[in-house]
């Protein structure tokens, strides 16, 4: 690993808290300009299941807004593991844990693994992979 390394890991830690809180938070427009364009998604919401997911930018933004739609959601990531794969690409692992409910009922309380990988487009990571492997408490 080389020191500026250190500050790439940085923006990509700053990338995926964004995605936690835009996504919480619901703001849409905002979370669509954390991916690239021909992004691409999948959830495992319980061991055994088979993947769920999206590819492209509208795609994926549509398919979460409505795994989330008439929820409060609280999702955290925790212990990030990310390895600079070279100037413009990256990938990570996150522990997550969400939390999620609807009219005042516990829709989802959960935890798993993201696994990412991460793009350097015009100076700026972006999500380009997304897997998320969860399994509910």
């Amino acid at each position: 690993m080389e020191p500026g390394d250190l500050i790439e890991i940085e923006r990509i830690k700053q990338l995926k808290a964004r995605y936690f809180r835009l996504m919480d938070q619901k703001l849409w427009d905002e979370f669509a300009l954390l991916f690239t364009e021909e992004v691409e998604q999948s959830w495992q919401s319980a061991p055994g299941e088979p993947p769920a997911g999206a590819r492209g930018r509208d795609a994926v933004v549509d398919f979460i807004r409505g795994a989330l739609e008439g929820m409060r959601s609280t999702h955290h990531g925790h212990m990030p593991e990310i390895e600079i794969t070279d100037a413009s690409t990256a990938v990570g692992t996150w522990a997550l844990h969400d939390y999620c409910t609807a009219g005042g009922e516990t829709v989802f309380n959960g935890a798993g693994y993201y696994r990412d990988e991460y793009a350097k487009r015009d100076g700026r990571w972006l999500i380009h992979r997304t897997h998320l492997e969860a399994e509910p408490f």
